[in-house]
């Protein structure tokens, strides 16, 4: 049976998100690939966590699509192997293990973990979320950069601070963070205009009418917050009565807000209080208040706030689950769903990538 390499990682969560990601896009374009497994592998450095596409034996539409997906940036390359029936099966038992790892409801839950427990693994859903990123994908010139692992560190542990700061719902943060930029640093919206009665300190005026003038109000990096309403929402920073003392000194807004030269750590503390109030003002409704951040209070926008639930979903089940599985006392507890890292030896007639 033919089968192709087409991704090696040395963690496991990144391994799993990698391989459901590829798995739902085939499965989104009907494709008929027999299957994608994940698989672990003994090596003298540890673990490694290999992704197959198994294909029929017909090489003649196996290579097609496979150059196709490289092309599509969906894989970075691939490695046609050999496999008997037996091995098929037992790497498809395998495979199948580390959906029921990553599928068995956790004794934890979001709610209970502390940030030391999430930082690692909400810092690999960041960088993953960021990777597939459709702007990123396509490789246009115009592509935001994905996350190192040094900012996806940084910016978990700011969104961890900013969320148990204003008691926010750490799975509806994360969902409102990935439907503006999927984490990404980036402006957007960049003809977005507004008219006002007058000009105000640091606009960018673009036309001047009798009684108004129009002034750029494009979004504003990871959280995608205009500058309009990050006018509004200083404002609500400067009326607060919380401690700011209690965030870390690189999340808290200064006294007097500069709209050209905001930093994008701060952003993070103005989209939780914006996020927060928000959910004050629907009296903890999360699917009209994370309408509202897209859409406005008047307005709530239910396909946002839908995406929002989608992520929201996706991350707690991912977060859960990597800490759980990151925990040696409870993977004890589980290690009858834990897939082991044996495989036996694969035959490899030789690479077709390079």
């Amino acid at each position: 049976m033919a089968s192709a390499r087409v991704a090696t990682f040395h963690d496991q969560l990144e391994a799993f998100l990698h391989f459901e990601y590829l798995r739902g896009r085939e499965a989104q374009e009907s494709s008929d690939t027999p299957g994608i497994l994940l698989i672990a592998v003994d090596t003298s450095t540890g673990p490694s966590y290999e992704i197959f596409i198994v294909s029929d034996n017909d090489l003649l539409t196996a290579v097609p699509h496979l150059t196709q997906l490289e092309g599509r940036n969906l894989i970075a390359g691939y490695e046609l192997i050999t496999w008997t029936q037996k091995d098929f099966a037992y790497y498809q038992q395998q495979s199948h293990m580390f959906d029921v790892a990553y599928g068995v409801p956790t004794e934890q839950k979001l709610e209970s973990l502390n940030s030391f427990q999430l930082l690692p693994a909400l810092a690999r859903f960041l960088v993953f979320k960021s990777q597939t990123d459709n702007r990123v994908l396509a490789r246009s010139d115009a592509a935001p950069r994905p996350l190192t692992r040094e900012q996806a560190t940084q910016l978990a542990a700011d969104i961890l601070d900013v969320a148990q700061f204003y008691s926010l719902p750490l799975d509806y943060f994360l969902g409102v963070g990935a439907m503006e930029n999927d984490y990404m640093d980036v402006d957007g919206d960049l003809t977005h205009v507004v008219w006002k009665k007058r000009a105000q300190r640091d606009d960018i005026v673009l036309r001047r009418g009798r009684k108004r003038v129009m002034v750029s109000d494009y979004a504003i990096g990871t959280w995608q917050i205009t500058r309009e309403t990050l006018r509004a929402a200083h404002q609500l920073y400067l009326k607060d009565q919380r401690d700011y003392r209690l965030l870390p000194a690189r999340l808290r807004p200064p006294r007097e807000l500069s709209l050209n030269s905001v930093d994008d750590a701060v952003l993070t503390t103005y989209a939780g209080l914006l996020l927060r109030g928000l959910l004050d003002h629907f009296g903890g409704d999360v699917e009209k208040a994370t309408g509202a951040y897209n859409g406005g209070v008047k307005t709530p926008n239910p396909a946002y706030a839908a995406g929002v639930k989608t992520v929201a979903e996706y991350a707690r089940r991912v977060l859960e689950h990597a800490t759980a599985l990151d925990d040696p006392a409870r993977n004890a507890k589980s290690s009858d769903t834990a897939p082991a890292s044996t495989a036996p030896r694969q035959k490899q007639p030789g690479r077709l990538d390079d």
